[in-house]
């Protein structure tokens, strides 16, 4: 019975090893389960965190990629890790002296505006998601104040207007009609000025949202913008011939389509040719069932393309804005051949996907095609409404930033600033 007990027993001198490399193995085990877990957790908070903050982690440039040197160095590189906030949009630009003018006697966004000499017509436009607009506000240039206020018509859209002038008389084409996310109108108006009284032309084929609107070559040029539903981008192209505030056709015309369409682009006609600029496809609709149209938040492009319809009413592509750049319908004047383009919206932060606002001011070079970033706003605004006279640039309205480090849009304001160009 010995000998069998004997057989079966392991010796003691084997008992200290194994029991040593029990130990170690467990103890391997155990910190590798830890690594893989400070590991998971660091990458979620850090994850977590960004969200939080809007921001984005960028490793320095000279962070090693060796595994030796990446697990050695690991500590010391998180170090060296720098935030990027959300205004990672932003363009270096050179600083302008700004001058805070009287302002606007409302406060209105995705409004539209004319100037007329001396005269600076501001149209309609939100006071709230809930409340628009429905008369124009009118400011004198030379003596820097607000001198009037008149009613639009009852029918006519409150907001994403498309509007042209001649010198004396406006056009307002299509656009919204109420508040928060209601579809849009195919009624046509003209503004006489002089005396203040409206007329009601022909409609367009199609209702649309914030189409791309001026008056080139006698003609009532109305393209692009968003479609009935206010998302799908329409690519449609028509013309009406008018003259002192009438139409002298009673149908519009159908012209060469527009190579990309979508809402919120600048509209310009200069030296002969029509010029179409920045926008985006796709935007808010409806909330689907709701009774009051409440605005819900579909995906949208932010685009930097710029077309130039000539004579010949042949499209051309020409150089791209410095960056993508949407909400800018009335946000431009013409400058000693140029183009001058105030704020807008860009592309989303990567991170958090809020809307981005633009605080630079761009120009455009017609002798040469080509862009440059002139200068810096107060802050970042979208749909500004734009003038220009004896020297001084203006911009009015819109919606502004909430604070030098957050380019997300806030308060919608009524603000008048002006600034000299030196160009």
């Amino acid at each position: 019975m010995a000998k069998l007990q004997h057989k079966h027993t392991t010796p003691n001198i084997y008992i200290i090893p194994i029991c040593c490399a029990g130990i170690l193995g467990a103890a391997l085990i155990a910190n590798f389960l830890w690594a893989s877990f400070s590991s998971s957790y660091i990458s979620i908070t850090s994850n977590w965190a960004v969200e939080k903050s809007g921001s984005i982690v960028v490793p320095n440039a000279t962070t090693t990629t060796s595994k030796k040197k990446k697990t050695a160095n690991n500590a010391k590189r998180r170090v060296h890790e720098r935030f990027l906030s959300g205004t990672f949009a932003d363009l270096p630009a050179p600083d302008l002296h700004w001058e805070e003018m009287p302002p606007a006697p409302v406060p209105r966004l995705d409004g539209s505006s004319v100037q007329i000499k001396d005269l600076f017509y501001v149209f309609s436009g939100y006071g709230t998601r809930d409340y628009v607009h429905s008369h124009v506000d009118i400011y004198n240039f030379n003596s820097n104040t607000w001198v009037g206020r008149f009613d639009t018509p009852k029918d006519m859209g409150h907001s994403h207007l498309g509007v042209a002038t001649d010198g004396r008389y406006v056009y307002i084409v299509s656009g919204q009609y109420g508040p928060q996310c209601r579809g849009p109108t195919a009624r046509v108006f003209s503004l006489d000025t002089d005396t203040k009284k409206w007329k009601e032309l022909p409609p367009l084929p199609a209702p649309r949202y914030s189409p791309a609107t001026q008056l080139w070559r006698g003609r009532l040029h109305v393209m692009g913008g968003s479609k009935e539903n206010r998302h799908t981008p329409g690519v449609d192209h028509w013309s009406l011939l008018v003259k002192d505030g009438e139409a002298l056709e009673k149908e519009w015309q159908t012209e060469v389509p527009i190579p990309r369409g979508g809402p919120h682009r600048a509209c310009v006609a200069v030296n002969d040719k029509l010029f179409v600029i920045g926008g985006q496809e796709g935007d808010f609709m409806a909330k689907p069932g709701s009774p009051i149209f409440l605005c819900s938040r579909r995906h949208e492009v932010v685009y930097n393309d710029v077309y130039m319809l000539d004579e010949e009413m042949k499209w051309t592509l020409l150089p791209p804005m410095p960056k993508p750049n949407s909400h800018i319908e009335c946000s431009w004047v013409v400058v000693n051949n140029s183009i001058i383009i105030t704020g807008g919206t860009t592309e989303k932060n990567p991170v958090t996907k809020r809307m981005i606002l633009v605080g630079e001011v761009f120009q455009f070079h017609l002798h040469n095609m080509t862009w440059s970033v002139i200068g810096k706003l107060p802050y970042r605004v979208k749909t500004t409404l734009t003038a220009y006279w004896d020297g001084w640039l203006y911009f009015t309205s819109g919606q502004r930033d909430r604070g030098p480090d957050n380019p997300q849009p806030k308060m919608v304001v009524g603000d008048l600033w002006r600034t000299k160009l030196d160009l």
